[in-house]
């Protein structure tokens, strides 16, 4: 063999052999910056992985009860709103219908004292008026009583002197006397019946106090209907949350309870993910972190569509860093602090990604860099 070798190499010229140590060089070099290019990421762009996630939503119940009907099971999608479960709620009905009767017959009490008190507000200044006018006429008739009375005094008293001279007869003396009485008596009368309408006034006026009196009935009244109308609105309250129904959009994924069960207050009965809205976290290392800011393009990729990439947006960036978790799938990476930083998916058409898939990402946070997909 080393001759064969010496033979070719004495057979050529001297020149050649430089040159074929140049081509193996230059070869070299060449699959050297190609490789580099291959295992060196694109400054611009920072290449990361995890799992996709979801924020998990807790469906819980607040009092205790059994499960009388479940209308959804794990895999099915939900609207906010929807009903889920419906759980006994037989005595809480008759605490409702309780409740509504109690405030109904206090409505209606209250509804009948307002009346009253609107009856009253009407009344009372009217027979405050009338018993005022009523002492006002009386008081104008006694004065004119009085004046005839006092006439008539004079009248006889003159009558009385005349007689005694014999200027005037009996009988004209007798009439005089007469008028004069007539008027006594008017003037007693009327003075009766103006204590009479006085007392009759003051009787009227005692209606205010009989009005603020409702008043405060009406009040009264108005408190404990208030206070049967928040019971009322409690027990309707707690009978609605024996209506489970769905929180937000979402979907089942996990089931705790069913028909027949009774479940105490808080106990977890689903839980689900809102598939519009699933992020892959992922751990940057602590020397690239700096050139991560919210906001920033990403793109997702899965072995699953490993040929489409799902665009994504950098929305949280953790504050602290910390040992990389072993589900970073790359070794040399493991060992390194990082710092979590949440991709949320723009989209997820057929709600094709999940929760729990493994994923690679790529975040540009330099503008115009092409993309790439990620090479580990």
């Amino acid at each position: 063999m080393e001759r064969s070798l010496k033979a070719i190499f004495s057979s050529k010229p001297p020149w050649v052999v430089p040159i074929l140590l140049v081509l193996a060089v230059g070869g070299g070099y060449l699959a050297l910056q190609w490789w580099k290019e291959r295992t060196i990421f694109p400054e611009g762009l920072i290449q990361a992985n995890g799992r996709i996630e979801g924020d998990l939503i807790s469906v819980s119940t607040k009092f205790m009860g059994r499960v009388q009907t479940l209308l959804v099971r794990e895999g099915d999608t939900v609207k906010r709103g929807q009903v889920m479960v419906q759980l006994d709620d037989i005595q809480i009905h008759a605490q409702v219908e309780q409740s509504r009767q109690a405030w109904k017959a206090l409505e209606a009490e209250v509804q009948g004292t307002h009346t009253d008190l609107a009856v009253l507000n009407l009344q009372v200044p009217l027979a405050i008026e009338a018993g005022e006018a009523k002492v006002k006429e009386i008081r104008a008739k006694l004065k004119k009583s009085l004046a005839v009375q006092k006439e008539a005094g004079q009248d006889l008293k003159r009558y009385r002197a005349l007689y005694q001279h014999d200027n005037v007869s009996l009988q004209k003396l007798q009439q005089t006397q007469q008028k004069w009485e007539v008027a006594k008596n008017d003037v007693a009368a009327l003075r009766s019946a103006l204590t009479h309408a006085q007392k009759e006034r003051a009787q009227a006026e005692l209606g205010w106090k009989r009005i603020r009196a409702k008043e405060a009935e009406v009040a009264a009244l108005e408190s404990r209907r208030d206070q049967a109308e928040a019971a009322l609105e409690e027990a309707e309250s707690r009978l609605a949350d024996f209506t489970i129904r769905a929180p937000a959009n979402g979907t089942i994924t996990t089931r705790m309870v069913d028909v027949g069960e009774v479940i105490p207050p808080g106990a977890p009965l689903f839980e689900l993910v809102n598939f519009d809205r699933l992020y892959l976290k992922v751990y940057v290392p602590e020397i690239q972190i700096g050139k991560i800011r919210l906001s920033l393009p990403a793109r997702i990729y899965t072995d699953a569509f490993p040929d489409h990439a799902f665009p994504a947006v950098v929305r949280s960036i953790a504050s602290r860093a910390e040992f990389t978790p072993k589900e970073v799938q790359t070794p040399n990476e493991r060992v390194k602090l990082t710092y979590a930083v949440k991709l949320y998916l723009e989209e997820n058409p057929d709600h094709r990604l999940s929760p729990g898939m493994p994923a690679d990402a790529v975040i540009r946070w330099k503008e115009n860099v092409p993309w790439r997909k990620p090479e580990w």
